[in-house]
């Protein structure tokens, strides 16, 4: 089983095909396996790597660094140890927020970022649900967790694949809550004007847990940015509706790629 050893902690890592380079980052509590359906597609012209980040998945579960900044800073250290040529990053949910800081404070690492019903600001926005989030998480880990995921979802979406994505955050380790407790005080609208990379925003129609305006306003603050939308999907499209998923994300790494979106 392919692992690093980085910044006090253990990362698994899963590493196929040859070409352009995507480094694909999950969402919280769930792990590298939530790109299943895009492997099979993908690994045929990219290179593609899937990281589970600290406390999740296969990779260790540490008791500090589990922050934004814990995480940009893991997966700093995971391009160059794995000597990846400046990858597009395609991060669902938080994963989308780490991507996104990663190419604010590091663009020369990344040619470009797809975001997959990023959590944007939106949760500074609710503060309250925030902490009736955190409080339930410490209360009853697991019933709060079974009564959120299902949420994630649009209507129709197999009861198996809900109640996998709530095994897998029931294995992760408790300490990721800390990015939940930390979530209200994250805002990128201010920084989001002076991104240097190629930046596409890959939303849900029917996302309940991140409204597709989110998507939407930030795209309208960010230089050049893009949206699609995926008609009939939830929060995780690319899991709902694979196929769609799939074609839309190669349409945005084709414009990425494109001379006019080249940065020197």
């Amino acid at each position: 089983m392919p692992s690093l050893d980085i910044n006090d902690t253990t990362l698994h890592y899963e590493d196929e095909g040859i070409g352009p380079v995507l480094l694909f980052l999950h969402g919280w509590g769930t792990s590298g396996r939530t790109w299943g359906a895009q492997l099979p597609d993908f690994t045929r012209d990219h290179r593609v790597v899937t990281v589970d980040w600290r406390g999740c998945g296969r990779s260790a579960r540490p008791v500090r660094g589990n922050t934004t900044a814990g995480v940009v800073s893991d997966l700093v250290t995971a391009i160059d140890a794995l000597r990846l040529d400046r990858p597009v990053v395609i991060g669902s949910s938080i994963g989308g927020t780490f991507a996104t800081e990663l190419s604010l404070q590091r663009p020369e690492l990344v040619a470009g970022v797809v975001l997959v019903g990023a959590p944007g600001y939106w949760p500074s926005t609710k503060i309250q649900a925030q902490a009736e989030l955190v409080a339930g998480l410490r209360r009853d880990r697991a019933g709060t967790v079974a009564g959120w995921v299902p949420g994630w979802y649009a209507p129709g979406t197999a009861p198996a694949l809900i109640d996998w994505t709530v095994r897998q955050i029931l294995d992760s380790g408790v300490y990721i809550d800390e990015h939940q407790a930390r979530a209200e005080d994250h805002d990128p609208r201010p920084t989001l004007p002076g991104l240097q990379v190629p930046i596409h925003y890959l939303h849900g129609e029917l996302d309940t847990a991140i409204p597709l305006e989110v998507a939407r306003t930030c795209a309208a603050l960010t230089p050049g940015a893009t949206v699609s939308v995926i008609a009939g999907a939830g929060h995780m499209p690319h899991q709902e509706l694979p196929d769609q998923f799939n074609a839309a994300l190669r349409v945005a790494l084709a414009r990425m790629a494109s001379p006019a979106h080249t940065t020197a």
